[in-house]
């Protein structure tokens, strides 16, 4: 898509995301599609300026007139789940609403996309993840974790269309439901969930609460099972290192929050440690804490911080152990940070939470930023 003008890009992904309704879309496997609706247009408008270099104003003069050039979109409520779609624009959704919205580079006001119907929001649950279907240039398809008032589910939908369940009946609660949500580069997907307020269940192997799950497209356990790790209090968010290696922050009630590499099979010691648990990458301790976003560049990972008001910054070493001491990034500039999204130019896409009823919310809340990380991203393999 870089090749080609914005114009013409978005020309293109409005015909993509058009094309998935009930006529353009032919299901393979057992799941089978409800009556869709037709889907709303997508792309940014049709006068805009080229996308400016990221954490750079859209108009030199931007900062005269009193405008930050990293807020690429504002006055949003709680979001959350965000994806950056091939040009260059990002969908994002709101936990406390279940809406879509469509964010541009450029700042280009943000525009309402549609609304997923049956999300609950009581406790923290709602619209708690966002991932793009690994042939999204093909089906235009995207996968949510969504709370209901009787489960935690994965749902993918064209945009514009009906919801289709991918996998329900993972446990709800009024505390720590989870939604981490990543595909992998072989197409399968990872989903982390949370203990749903009963540490208990996650070191249950019947349970699909307080684990790491691995599934396909359709739902269906890979290599059999469908518990890829266990032992996790509340997988906020997942993300993958340069060699693969899964990551997932695990968000506590008391005590240091956690960094873990997930391997198939691995017991994280919630909530009694056994011999054969799997010790965190790090620890956060809980004033700093509250994860709820990662991204991985190279050997940099980067931390979203609700109650540390800031994004934490690690770096690894080659064989994937912590090198050095955590550095901060907008500590207290923002507020809440939670998503981390990196794109394709190197910039973080992070959203505020200061709406969320913990926060103090300014009264431009909830924000989503765009910048580019201190040092840029690092394109080294870890």
């Amino acid at each position: 898509m870089r090749g080609v003008s914005r114009g013409v890009a978005a020309a293109l992904l409005a015909a993509l995301l058009a094309g998935c309704g009930s006529d353009g879309y032919e299901a393979a496997g057992p799941w089978q599609p409800l009556p869709e609706d037709p889907p709303p247009q997508v792309g940014p408008p049709a006068e805009t300026t080229p996308p400016p270099r990221p954490g750079q104003p859209a108009d030199p003069n931007a900062e005269d007139q009193g405008g930050d050039p990293n807020v690429v979109a504002s006055g949003l409520v709680v979001p959350t789940g965000l994806v950056v779609l091939p040009d260059g624009t990002a969908v994002v959704g709101e936990r406390e609403t279940g809406r879509l919205l469509q964010v541009f580079p450029d700042r280009s006001p943000a525009r309402e996309l549609m609304t997923v119907p049956g999300v609950d929001t009581a406790g923290d649950g709602g619209l708690l993840g966002l991932a793009l279907s690994p042939t999204f240039d093909q089906d235009g398809l995207f996968y949510a974790y969504v709370s209901t008032a009787t489960d935690n589910r994965v749902v993918r939908f064209p945009m514009g269309g009906t919801p289709n369940p991918v996998l329900t009946g993972i446990p709800r609660g009024e505390v720590h439901n989870g939604g981490g949500l990543l595909f992998a580069p072989d197409g399968t997907l990872y989903v982390g969930t949370g203990d749903a307020g009963d540490p208990a269940l996650a070191g249950d192997p019947g349970s699909l609460a307080g684990k790491v799950l691995h599934v396909d497209v359709f739902g269906r356990p890979v290599g059999g099972d469908l518990v890829h790790s266990s032992g996790h209090s509340d997988v906020t968010a997942l993300c993958l290192g340069g060699d693969e290696t899964l990551f997932a922050t695990d968000e506590f009630a008391q005590g240091p929050d956690e960094l873990n590499a997930v391997r198939p099979g691995t017991d994280h010691g919630w909530p009694t440690p056994g011999p054969d648990s799997t010790a965190p990458l790090l620890e956060i301790e809980p004033a700093a804490g509250g994860l709820g976003g990662c991204a991985v560049a190279g050997r940099t990972v980067y931390l979203g911080a609700l109650d540390g008001r800031r994004v934490h910054v690690a770096q690894l070493d080659g064989g994937g152990a912590p090198d050095g001491e955590l550095e901060q990034f907008l500590a207290d500039r923002y507020g809440r940070l939670r998503t981390v999204v990196l794109d394709a130019e190197g910039a973080l896409w992070i959203t505020t939470s200061n709406r969320d009823g913990i926060g103090s919310p300014a009264e431009d809340d909830d924000k989503v930023l765009r910048i580019l990380p201190p040092g840029g991203a690092s394109d080294s393999p870890l």
